[in-house]
């Protein structure tokens, strides 16, 4: 399945790019793809936290992504 990613920050930094596409098997977590988005870019590992959103909503880790969701990677941020 093909899903859209969307990388924001350190994130976009990180990924060499704002958005990606990646092919996923169905079924695939959220813990899953950031498992895969750790491998692919090691440096994601280094960040003490990151959130996922799935189509505009914050995703639990054992949510399932679906074919053609929208996937956004979203860094820790701090406020002055």
């Amino acid at each position: 399945m093909t899903i859209n990613i969307l990388a924001f920050g350190i994130v976009k930094e990180i990924a060499g790019s704002s958005r990606k596409v990646l092919e996923l098997e169905n079924g695939t977590t959220v813990a899953r793809l950031k498992n895969i988005l750790e491998t692919a870019y090691p440096k994601m590992k280094q960040l003490k936290s990151y959130m996922v959103a799935v189509n505009d909503e914050y995703a639990e880790d054992d949510l399932i992504v679906s074919p053609n969701d929208e996937v956004a990677i979203i860094p820790p941020v701090s406020g002055g």
